[in-house]
């Protein structure tokens, strides 16, 4: 219990009286299911005792509320936008509030360089999904009453967002990960098996670590200015700095077995440090790493530093970049396998695990959750 005194009653009443209306979206589907019990029980009664009114949908299927938000929700009513469930969530109220934006102001979202229009209203997050990345990478831990506290008292921080395009057509929005290849596939497979619910993706992990399977391509860049950090300097930002200018666009043309673009640290509880410790949280870049093809037992050493304090960079055949934007173009070649026969017989059971998946000339991107329909993207 924390007990505040004020010897100003004046100025007490000040910072309570205006009474804030919220607009609260829960996905009762999320994680373990529990993102309704963890309103009604944690933060509803908190919101009651700030004088806080909140209007409460629960969400009744895919994108509810993103849809909601694009044509129905009166937003001039409320004093910012909550959402209860895990980082897909998040993911839906963000692109239903700036699509909305955008809308109402005549931008068009399918300009790669358009200018978007800042949204006045906040997104507040009740972590209750399955990882809570985003929540956990801007307040540092996955408790809803801390989460409820920051909202209570009117914390803000600011965040990147990269948009995503394919021939000048928008796909989506992304705030944390970009994965293509290792993470691209380990959501693909996790889609078969959604009745597992967090478990599928430890399964899907195992079978694309067994599988190893690399992909040829061609990724552009524009790398960020020297004086926004280096992804390796152990300093984060969180101050929302925007810097202009660059030093021209680089090409890679290689074989990847992960192309990662992280827009803030990615971290979790399973892994407290992210895909990229020190990636700054608003400052209008997103650290590119890209990992080459390399051995099972080296690709292994990479995972394994995300869940301890090791430099997951330090390995001859990862680097990193801090960009503003880039591009990636796939190679049309049929997909293979580092430890690709010449002529393989048909596999069954455990062994066919492991095998090259064949079927597809490339991997999908993974963005903040979802399954891109296009390999080829461009990113800003």
């Amino acid at each position: 219990d924390v007990t505040f005194h004020c010897a100003n009653e004046e100025l007490l009443t000040q910072l309570w009286a205006k009474r804030k209306s919220l607009l609260v979206y829960i996905n009762p589907f999320g994680g373990k299911q529990c993102g309704k019990r963890i309103y009604e029980q944690k933060v509803a009664p908190m919101f009651r005792r700030a004088s806080i009114s909140a209007d409460v949908i629960v969400t009744e299927r895919a994108n509810h509320a993103r849809d909601h938000l694009k044509t129905e929700a009166n937003l001039d009513k409320y004093d910012g936008v909550v959402c209860v469930g895990g980082d897909g969530m998040f993911s839906e109220v963000l692109h239903g509030l700036v699509t909305r934006i955008q809308t109402d102001n005549g931008v068009d979202q399918n300009q790669p360089d358009a200018e978007l229009v800042p949204c006045s209203l906040r997104i507040g997050i009740i972590p209750a999904g399955s990882t809570d990345c985003i929540c956990f990478g801007t307040v540092g831990t996955n408790d809803p009453v801390t989460s409820a506290l920051h909202i209570i008292v009117g914390d803000s921080q600011p965040m990147d967002v990269c948009s995503v395009h394919h021939d000048d057509i928008f796909l989506r929005y992304s705030v944390s990960l970009l994965g293509y290849g290792f993470y691209g596939d380990v959501l693909t497979d996790s889609e078969r098996t959604r009745w597992l619910g967090p478990a599928r993706y430890d399964l899907s992990g195992v079978k694309t670590f067994l599988s190893h399977n690399y992909y040829e391509g061609t990724i552009s860049f524009l790398p960020a200015e020297n004086n926004m950090g280096d992804p390796r300097d152990k300093l984060q930002c969180r101050s929302g700095s925007m810097y202009n200018g660059s030093s021209g666009w680089s090409v890679i043309r290689a074989e990847f077995i992960a192309i990662n673009a992280a827009s803030m640290s990615c971290a979790c509880p399973r892994s407290p440090k992210g895909l990229s410790p020190a990636a700054h949280l608003a400052d209008g870049t997103t650290d590119l790493i890209l990992v080459r093809k390399c051995s099972r037992l080296d690709f292994l050493r990479h995972l394994v530093r995300h869940t301890n304090k090791g430099d997951q960079f330090d390995h001859s055949f990862v680097e990193v970049h801090r960009v503003r934007k880039f591009c990636f173009q796939p190679w049309h070649h049929e997909l293979v396998s580092l430890e690709d026969p010449i002529e393989s017989p048909k596999k069954t059971g455990f062994s066919s695990i492991c095998s090259a998946q064949t079927t597809s000339n490339y991997s999908s991107w993974n963005c903040d959750g979802e399954i891109l329909p296009d390999a080829a993207i461009q990113v800003r």
